[in-house]
């Protein structure tokens, strides 16, 4: 007996689905046109880039340059310097702060009194909504060379004072450390909220056939927030020539320029500092080709390796 075929369903038209949902399209028209108002509208000032962009004449009258900006900053040894600074800083960030959130967030939803959990997740939130500078007069205040307290506990411990923020050696692990301090627990959230999306049955499953702690959490929940990890470390590689711009520029000072200046901090001394908008402009425009390459790389390699991805 010949089984009768059943045709595929024919994809309806894109004009036809706006008809049907046309309340849900509507939502959208605002968030569409504040991203090509902000986002997209700016780009336009890219052209300052090839140009030898004069304030006074704007940019449809600036004279066109075409790659010298970008020479130029591929041959100058201060850059050089700058972009190795902003490897080493962003690099020593992933390495010791992306684990970080995921360890704490394991940890956490171990606490099983619901008092102390919520106590614990207040305490380490709270640094996240403190600004740099805050941040950076606290730490001031206890890392000082004059009073401050940890110096004074070194020069107790028969040690010799440490210029926190001013000792080349010392600086960058000191940015590290406050970042961590301060964003760390914020990200923790991501991960919690993956945790809780875990079928609670697995865990149980587990239980019955004798598997501990640990064995569950490298069995179930590793495994099952393994999306997420790959998800937030394709967008931690995006912003890796970010470095914290903020962060430098509220807490470096010349003293530490040749182991703290990164190209964030590099693009606002000389597009403000020497009103040269069209060097700092090709600076940033490589910053953003680099992140945008990165992300897509490593997309790519996520979803070959491990069959997860953004898109």
């Amino acid at each position: 007996m010949k089984v009768a075929h059943i045709p595929k369903a024919v994809k309806k038209s894109a004009w036809i689905d706006i008809k049907k949902d046309w309340d849900l399209y509507l939502l959208l028209i605002p968030g569409i046109l504040t991203l090509l108002l902000f986002k997209y509208t700016p780009m336009y000032g890219l052209i300052i880039a090839f140009q030898d962009f004069n304030i006074f004449k704007g940019i449809m009258a600036s004279e066109w340059v075409g790659f010298a900006n970008f020479q130029r900053l591929f041959s100058t040894p201060e850059f050089v310097n700058v972009f190795k600074n902003t490897l080493i800083i962003s690099l020593s960030k992933v390495i010791f702060l992306f684990p970080l959130p995921i360890l704490m967030a394991l940890l956490m939803n171990e606490i099983k009194n619901l008092l102390f959990k919520k106590t614990v997740q207040t305490v380490i939130y709270l640094p996240h909504f403190i600004s740099w500078v805050i941040v950076y007069g606290l730490f001031v205040n206890l890392l000082s060379a004059n009073d401050g307290i940890i110096n004074t506990i070194i020069v107790a411990l028969g040690g010799e004072k440490i210029p926190f923020f001013m000792d080349s050696s010392v600086f960058r692990p000191l940015l590290v450390f406050t970042e961590g301090w301060k964003e760390s627990g914020w990200s923790t959230i991501v991960y919690l909220a993956a945790i809780t999306g875990i079928d609670q049955e697995q865990y149980e499953a587990a239980r019955i056939d004798g598997a501990n702690k640990f064995q569950q959490i490298k069995s179930i929940t590793l495994p099952g927030i393994a999306p997420t990890i790959v998800l937030m470390f394709i967008l931690r590689l995006g912003s890796i020539l970010e470095a914290g711009t903020e962060q430098i520029m509220v807490m470096y000072n010349p003293t530490v320029y040749n182991v703290a200046d990164v190209i964030g901090t590099y693009v606002v001394r000389v597009g403000l500092g020497t009103m040269d908008y069209s060097f700092s402009t090709a600076v940033g425009l490589f910053n953003s080709v680099v992140a945008f390459v990165l992300v897509v790389t490593g997309n790519y390699l996520a979803k070959k390796y491990t069959e997860k991805g953004i898109w």
